[in-house]
């Protein structure tokens, strides 16, 4: 039954969110997922005795240095980390029974997603939106949505007919625990160890943690030595490369020359003839020899600064309009924004091959404040910039794997929320994890991901993996083995990002994470066919 009252008072977008039933925040997770912090950063970039530490074969050139990478060439992969306990199945992703997303629950299950009776899926729209499909569901991105969900609405709003075009996507309903960093949900090291690289960094996050983000990584995942770089604002990624103090004083190819003049003075100074070897006296020599060319390939790629700041970027800056200010349903993206800074910064890392993979976190999702309209408000940002993400990497004619997780998930009791924030949807009034699930969009320029299956009943099924019961909640038996465990999730994660590049076999995500506990059938956990 669908009970009306008087709204509550909702929460700002930035507003904290604390709740008379959880404890007082301690802990620094706590306090992001209550949005009481975002945090600092600080970023170093390469010194002498880094590259000394480094162990090279001997070189003579900024090749044989492996100064000219571009990164691993594998697909960019950027994971939204929702702090808190958000909203993603029903709501905003559909979900549905065995057959998939269209294999609808039942009126009370999507009630209790936060979804009124009105607005299932199935019933003929009163005014449909130019998206929809006319039934409450909308599939631009080929992944079906509610056609109200704030995640599509953000999205629709920042990208191109093309965009979505080339874009199709996943869901995995999978139960996790609500409101901890505790959850090893952070995929991260996992696609480092698929082959993820790139050309400065290997993996970043825009959280100074093991993760890069508020949800922990896998114990066996992680491999310390590529720590994720924290992340956050255009300063951090424009810190990264120091190329000294001579650009600025000459141009960028005056720089260069004086550099490679300095190089081969050294080689003398080192006994170095050429371009040939070097003497026997030293590895030591030949770390010294590619620290100098390492700081005229820094100059050569990064003396003129647009080549890593987002602000200086027109497909970063042209995202946010004429005015720099987007303006949607009551969110203003800009730059100005910490959220939308954060965002452009490592969108633009990872698809421009400088970093492999990178996290964005963002805190304030245990947002079951009696209200719909606080959700539905942070639910608008985050789609927003999982759209940036997705349309800068068509400008720059680049894949892109895109992952959206959070710890728990919120449900509803039926109660309305009628102010104009809360569109009439149902009150998030607790928290609740067998409402939980992930999903992820794959972006391929030209033509869109293709779902595995001979038909479409069976492409329907891969589409999502795993279901939900009629009632509303996760169905944990007989189904995925990440369903009710979310360390084997993450494993599903990379094998799907691995299936991507014609490697989703056993053997491959053996030799990649060291073992697996995915089972023999690996082929009915992969959603896509190989767009490598």
């Amino acid at each position: 039954m669908i009970i009306k009252k008087k709204p509550r008072k909702h929460h700002l977008l930035d507003e904290p969110i604390l709740h008379e039933n959880h404890k007082r925040p301690v802990t620094r997770r706590e306090f992001l997922g209550a949005g009481l912090v975002s945090g600092g950063a600080m970023v170093m970039g390469n010194s002498l005795l880094s590259a000394l530490a480094a162990n090279p074969a001997l070189a003579a050139s900024i090749e044989d240095c492996g100064l000219d990478s571009r990164g691993a060439g594998k697909i960019p992969f950027i994971a939204f980390d929702l702090g808190g306990g958000a909203n993603i199945a029903g709501s905003n992703v559909l979900v549905g029974g065995p057959q998939g997303q269209f294999d609808l629950l039942s009126t009370a299950g999507y009630s209790k997603m936060g979804v009124p009776g009105d607005m299932v899926p199935g019933l003929t729209e009163t005014n449909p939106s130019n998206t929809s499909n006319g039934d409450y569901t909308d599939t631009s991105f080929g992944l079906a949505f509610h056609s109200d969900s704030a995640f599509l609405r953000g999205m629709l709003a920042v990208t191109s007919q093309a965009t979505r075009d080339g874009t199709n996507g996943c869901v995995i309903p999978a139960r996790s625990d609500n409101d901890t960093g505790n959850n090893p949900h952070n995929p991260m090291y996992g696609i480092y160890k698929a082959g993820a690289d790139g050309e400065l960094l290997s993996l970043i996050g825009s959280r100074s943690s093991d993760s890069g983000g508020r949800s922990m990584a896998p114990a066996s995942m992680i491999d310390l030595s590529v720590r994720p770089t924290k992340i956050d604002r255009p300063g951090d990624v424009t810190g990264l490369v120091d190329t000294g103090g001579l650009v600025g004083l000459l141009s960028q190819t005056d720089s260069v020359a004086v550099m490679d003049a300095v190089e081969r003075i050294s080689k003398a100074k080192l006994g170095i003839s050429g371009s040939g070897s070097i003497n026997s006296t030293a590895e030591t020599n030949q770390q010294m020899h590619c620290s100098y060319l390492a700081t005229t390939a820094n100059i050569r790629d990064y003396g003129d600064p647009a080549a890593l700041d987002p602000l200086q970027d027109p497909d970063v800056t042209g995202l946010f309009g004429d005015t720099g200010s987007l303006p949607v349903d009551g969110v203003t993206a800009s730059l100005n924004n910490s959220y939308f800074a954060k965002v452009a910064s490592v969108m633009k890392m990872c698809i421009d091959g400088r970093a492999g993979a990178g996290t964005i976190e963002q805190g304030g999702y245990d947002y079951h404040d009696g209200t719909r309209a606080t959700g539905e408000i942070r639910d608008l940002r985050a789609g927003i910039g999982m759209g940036m993400c997705l349309e800068y990497a068509r400008l720059k004619n680049k894949q892109l794997m895109l992952y959206v997780f959070s710890d728990g998930s919120v449900a509803s009791n039926g109660r309305i929320d009628d102010s104009v924030d809360g569109r009439g949807k149902g009150e998030w009034t607790g928290d609740n994890s067998s409402t939980a699930a992930s999903f992820f969009l794959v972006y391929n320029p030209g033509s869109a991901p293709v779902l595995l299956g001979a038909d479409n009943a069976e492409k329907a099924r891969h589409q999502q993996l795993g279901h939900f019961r009629a009632s509303g909640s996760v169905e944990t038996s007989s189904t995925t083995p990440g369903s009710n465990n979310v360390n084997l999730l993450v494993e599903m994660v990379v094998l799907n990002y691995m299936a991507l590049h014609g490697n989703g076999n056993s053997t491959a995500l053996t030799s990649a994470l060291g073992s697996h506990s995915l089972g023999s059938n690996l082929e009915r956990l992969i959603a896509f066919n190989s767009i490598r």
